[in-house]
């Protein structure tokens, strides 16, 4: 699953982001979501969130 609808993320869940510095390659970084960032219900690129480690990036994929 993508993470281009706010209403499948929330605080706990499990997800790779991609970094603003990893945008060009699209290097993924796996964590698990802190808080939501993007109020929009939709976003084309990602919902951006902050992860429990504090790294804020755009979700590109939902683990569980």
């Amino acid at each position: 699953m993508d993470g281009t609808n706010r209403s499948d993320i929330h605080p706990g869940l499990k997800v790779r982001i991609v970094l603003k510095q990893d945008q060009r390659t699209g290097k993924l970084t796996e964590g698990i979501v802190k808080n939501l960032l993007t109020k929009a219900p939709y976003h084309s690129r990602g919902i951006k969130v902050r992860l429990e480690s504090g790294l804020i990036g755009r979700v590109h994929e939902i683990i569980g």
